[in-house]
């Protein structure tokens, strides 16, 4: 339904998962796994909301509009719990949730996923889109450790199997 995905398409989100990695996808930037949903950090972050996060089903799927239901609930239980690890691990003054499907909504990667942004008064998160700026490694480990033992959740895919 509604998919624009190239059919030679590689998933970045589906190969973190297969323990492949890069510069912009890290085993260290995740903070906690689900049997069905993963948070990670961002590999991009806008100029004042670093560290913000990306809940991701581990099943792929392209869309909000494809995720089946029970997996739909898991990604919003995880969105809440990384809102809330968020909130206090940064002592942000609140958060934002946003989530994107296809190109005209500003989709980019072809897996559906969910941001989490920490927010503080008159960050205009929302007007400094063309100011997101990739970060390196080192600088995302930073957060996720202070984010794993507010969500006190397994770190590694192995540790969610049956």
């Amino acid at each position: 339904m509604w998919n624009h995905e190239p059919a030679d398409y590689d998933c970045p989100f589906c190969r973190i998962q297969g323990g492949e990695y890069d510069d912009n996808n890290r085993a260290e930037d995740i903070v906690a796994v689900t049997p069905l949903a993963y948070a990670r950090v961002a590999p991009k972050w806008w100029p004042d909301n670093q560290g913000s996060l990306l809940v991701i089903p581990r099943g792929h799927h392209e869309n909000l509009y494809d995720l089946p239901q029970q997996v739909n609930h898991a990604v919003w239980d995880l969105v809440q719990q990384s809102a809330r690890a968020v909130r206090a691990a940064y002592s942000c003054q609140g958060t934002s949730v946003r989530q994107h499907n296809e190109p005209a909504g500003d989709q980019d990667v072809w897996h559906v996923h969910v941001h989490v942004f920490p927010r503080w008064t008159g960050d205009q998160l929302y007007t400094r889109h063309h100011e997101a700026t990739w970060h390196a490694p080192a600088e995302r480990a930073a957060y996720a450790a202070k984010l794993v033992p507010m969500l006190d959740l397994p770190t590694h895919f192995e540790d969610t199997t049956d």
